[in-house]
Formats: C-alpha cells, sequence, structure tokens
C-alpha cells in the first residue's frame, strides 16, 4: 500500500466531488488550505456534469438554477470563488409553462407578472394567489434569516415566534395542507404545483418552508442556465482548487476512513490504473464526505457505523428521476415550439390529490417536463441542431428486479410512450431526433452512488427539513458531511450552499497549514 506524504498531509480531504464538496474545496483552497478531492467516476461534478455524444454536450442534471437576487446566499459565494467573472449565466425566458386537462398557462419568474397572468385565469382566487405569493416570499425571507443565525439560532429559540414569526407558525406544514387552505381551485393547486418534481414527488409530504425558500427564489431572482452545460461550473471549480495547489484525483475510490482517538484522521482508497486498483492512504486534519450519508457507515469502523446508522434511522430518501436526452437535426423551436420548460399533465390528474399517487402510476402516465435548450443560446449543440430532455419523477423500485433483457425493454418502452406525448405537443419532433438515450434510477445510483438514485438527499418531509436535517458535523470529531444529504437540502443551490457552510465551520475551527503536498493530478 501507498502511503502518501506523513502525518496530515492535507488539511481537508473531500470523498466526493459532487457540487458540495467542490464548492467546499474551493472555498478551502482559495483561504490557503491544503485540499485532496477523491472521486471514483471519471468526471468530477457529480449531478453537475455534461458528457459528449456524437457532437453534443449532453447535460445530465441541469434544468435551471434559481436565484441570484440580493437575499440569495448564492451571490456572496460566487462572488467569493469569481464564478460570476468566469462562467456564462444565461437568464431563461420564463419559469415554467403546465399543459393540463383544464389549462395551458405559461408563468414568468417575476411575481407580479405571475400574479397578473394567474388572476387573468382565474379572476375569482384574487386572495389566494395573494396568499400563495406573500406566504412563500416571507417564509423565504425568514428561512434566510434563520440560515444567517447558524449557531446562534439555538440560543434565541426562546424567542424565534417574535423573530420570525412565519417561519415559527409553518415550520410543520406541508406544502399540499397550505395549498388546501387558501383556495379549492384544483387546477389553480395543480399550476402551482407543476413543478413539484423539482423538489419531492407528494405535495402533502413536502415541507412547505423547503418549497417556499426554493420556489420564491425562482420567482424573486429568476432563472439561469449555465452556458455550455454545468459541466462548465464544475470544471471551473476544480481549477480554483488546483490553482490553490490543491489536487482533484479522479477513478480514486474512498474505501474506509481510519478514525484514531475518535477523529477522522485521514482514508484509505483504490485508485484505477489501467486494469489495476492501486491501494493508497492519505492522512488529513479533516475528512468532508461528499458522498450520500447512508453510504457513509461502510466507510468506518463498526462502532462509528452502528452510532451513524442509528441517527439516519429510518430517515426517507428522495425520489429518483427518470430522464431521457434527446439530440435533435435542428432547434426545436424551429417547430413552433416557445417554451423553455414545459410541464404536462396526463389528463386523469383533477387535482392536487392525484399528484400524491401520481409518481406510483406506471412510468409512461407520468406527468413529465420537457426542457428545451434551443430556445436559449445554451451551447449543448452543434450549430443548426439542439439537445432536449424529458424528465419524469421516479423510483428504484420499478428497476431493480428487472432482469437486464426486461429493463431495456421497459426503457424502450416508456420511451416510446414519452415520445408519443411529446409528438402531440410538438408534432413534427419524432422526425427531428438524431440519437436519444435513457437513464434511470439505476443510471444515477451507477454514477453518483446515490443510494436508490436519490437525486435530492433525504426527502424534504416536515420532519426532515431545515433544522431537523442532518447540519455538516455530527458523531465523529474531524469528519464533516457536504451534500444534498445534509442542511439544506437537495439541487444545486442545496449542494453549493451545503459546501460553503462547510468550509466556513472548518475556517472557524483551525486556520490553513500552508501549501499542499504533491502536485494536481488529472
Amino acid at each position: 500500500m501507498e502511503h502518501e506524504g506523513t502525518s496530515n498531509a492535507y488539511d481537508a480531504i473531500i470523498i466526493g466531488s459532487g457540487l458540495g464538496g467542490l464548492t467546499a474545496g474551493a472555498s478551502l483552497a482559495k483561504a490557503g488550505y491544503r485540499i485532496l478531492i477523491l472521486e471514483q467516476h471519471y468526471l468530477p461534478g457529480g449531478c453537475a456534469t455534461t458528457y459528449n455524444r456524437k457532437g453534443f454536450k449532453v447535460e445530465v442534471g441541469l434544468h435551471e438554477m434559481d436565484g441570484l437576487d440580493p437575499l440569495d446566499p448564492k451571490v456572496k459565494i460566487f462572488r467569493e470563488l469569481g464564478i460570476f467573472d468566469h462562467i456564462d449565466l444565461i437568464r431563461l425566458p420564463e419559469f415554467y409553462r403546465v399543459k393540463g386537462r383544464n389549462f395551458d398557462l405559461t408563468l414568468p419568474h417575476d411575481i407580479d407578472g405571475a400574479k397578473e397572468i394567474l388572476r387573468n385565469a382565474f379572476p375569482h382566487e384574487n386572495k389566494a394567489i395573494g396568499k400563495f405569493f406573500k406566504t412563500i416570499t416571507r417564509l423565504r425571507r425568514e428561512a434566510l434569516k434563520f440560515m444567517e443565525l447558524g449557531w446562534k439560532a439555538t440560543l434565541l429559540m426562546p424567542v424565534m415566534p417574535l423573530l420570525l414569526p412565519c417561519l415559527v407558525r409553518n415550520q410543520n406544514r406541508t406544502f399540499g395542507s397550505f395549498l388546501d387552505s387558501i383556495t379549492k381551485n384544483e387546477d389553480l393547486k395543480m399550476i402551482l404545483a407543476a413543478n413539484l418534481g423539482y423538489y419531492h414527488h407528494d405535495p402533502y409530504s413536502l415541507s412547505l418552508v423547503y418549497f417556499s425558500l426554493a420556489q420564491a427564489s425562482f420567482f424573486c431572482g429568476g432563472g439561469y442556465y449555465i452556458k455550455g452545460g454545468s459541466q462548465t461550473l464544475s470544471d471551473y471549480l476544480v481549477r480554483c482548487i488546483e490553482d490553490s495547489q490543491g489536487r482533484v484525483a479522479l477513478r480514486s475510490e474512498v474505501t474506509q476512513i481510519k478514525i484514531d482517538a475518535d477523529r477522522a484522521t485521514g482514508v484509505f482508497y483504490q485508485q484505477r490504473d489501467g486494469n489495476q486498483n492501486v491501494e493508497k492512504y492519505v492522512s488529513a486534519k479533516t475528512v468532508i464526505a461528499n458522498t450520500a450519508i447512508p453510504n457513509l457507515p461502510e466507510l468506518l469502523p463498526a462502532k462509528f457505523a452502528s452510532r451513524l446508522k442509528r441517527r439516519i434511522g429510518r430517515m426517507v430518501h428522495s425520489c429518483s428521476l427518470m430522464p431521457i436526452y434527446l439530440c435533435f437535426k435542428e432547434p426545436v423551436k424551429r417547430l413552433g415550439h416557445h417554451n423553455y420548460a414545459t410541464f404536462l399533465l396526463p389528463d386523469r390528474i383533477g387535482g392536487l390529490g392525484d399528484l400524491k399517487a401520481e409518481a406510483f402510476q406506471p412510468n409512461e402516465e407520468r406527468s413529465f417536463v420537457f426542457v428545451d435548450y434551443s430556445q436559449i443560446d445554451s451551447g449543448l449543440a452543434p450549430k443548426g441542431k439542439s439537445f432536449g430532455t424529458i424528465c419524469t419523477v421516479d423510483f428504484m423500485e420499478a428497476w431493480e428486479t428487472l432482469s437486464p433483457k426486461d429493463y431495456e425493454k421497459q426503457k424502450t418502452q416508456i420511451t416510446e410512450h414519452f415520445l408519443k406525448r411529446l409528438e402531440a405537443l410538438i408534432p413534427g419532433v419524432l422526425d427531428s431526433i438524431e440519437h436519444l438515450e435513457v437513464g434511470t434510477p439505476k443510471t444515477i445510483q451507477h454514477y453518483t452512488r446515490n443510494p436508490g438514485g436519490s437525486v435530492y438527499g433525504f426527502a424534504q418531509l416536515q420532519g426532515q427539513a431545515g433544522r431537523r436535517r442532518f447540519n455538516n458535523s455530527i458523531g465523529i470529531k474531524n469528519l464533516y458531511y457536504a451534500s444534498a444529504w445534509t442542511f439544506p437540502g437537495g439541487g444545486f443551490t442545496g449542494a453549493i450552499i451545503a459546501g460553503s457552510l462547510c468550509a466556513d465551520r472548518i475556517k472557524r475551527k483551525y486556520p490553513p497549514t500552508g501549501k499542499s503536498p504533491g502536485t494536481p493530478s488529472a
């Protein structure tokens, strides 16, 4: 076994290069900390990746990123890391279009514009529409204030009802129960919940606070796409780390976290070199787990593994997704399509209650979103062509017991059903498809190691959201967490904030020790 360096060869070793790990690593590296990131995949980024196929860049995960208004915590993070100076963020033309049995509406990102469209469509629901936007924007403001308080929040708990009244009142409320309380109009509820799959699959278990924090960020700050694909952001963060003498080692899978005197002191890992795995050990002052928290017990000694398993308990994992990646011979907008993100709801869905069972219907019968990247200068397709994605909520249970033959058969059948529905929306679109690929929860689990392909980490249930979620340091000294599985949660924004919070906590604990050993690796 190879040993890298001497005692505390690095200030921090980060297990995984998802956005949480990359953000934490870049923040620490820029501050002078010695950083090593170990990534089992051949690409950095986790869900923030693209891969090349027939001249196209296939966008794996990003539909749109929220916010970037003055309240958005990402603004400070992006400024500190130089992201605004090096990444081209494209403002999207609208939030989403939603087409159901009785409606077809397109909502803009701004609140006033959204209110006007909704009030024109539902003139008798003026009070409910006003209540919706007032509540989610106020909850966002108060949730961000709570986040800013950090450790002080515990001391201020007795006066929280006075400081953050809306947050306290609604901390145990679900999104579905809130909608039911403001209106009986099921069409309005469905429109307001159209992009539910960005967060969870069931409105009646989704935390209202979490929904509000994310959804109001879209309405207040807008939606953005990263030109050239989400890999552009991941690659930039890798450069930040390497330019500060950090290392990002790909094809390097951590097999054990070393614990000495109840402290994390390093990791054992396997680095793939051709057809061989080279066993290595490296020490560090701290270890940051960007990997999924449910995977961590496998990396820990038995005593600590059982302790963490008890902490995880019966926490519910989020849903997964089924993406269908579509490479087109021409821009889809030439076929008369004018929307960036279109949510298609089956006619059988008549109300919010139907959404609860929606995710467990046969895949081909579910709601889905079609993201048409030809509506912007995405940088994903060769000149004169375009790229798009069909995406629906999914679960591993629908795939894990299938034989290889039945697995491929089911993918083909479901894809054909979705394409027929897309053709009904955009006549001629099938003839424009040059190439397509299909992912499932098994695909997501394979490449990201998220159990069950859970893209959002632990589900944002009212009992698992906010301060009830894993924070960035629990149970083992010098072991930190920075991923979608921790506070504040999943998605690009959640992972970025989690990484930044983790880095800030380490910076408060001890100063950097200087230059990293070794040289950056590819």
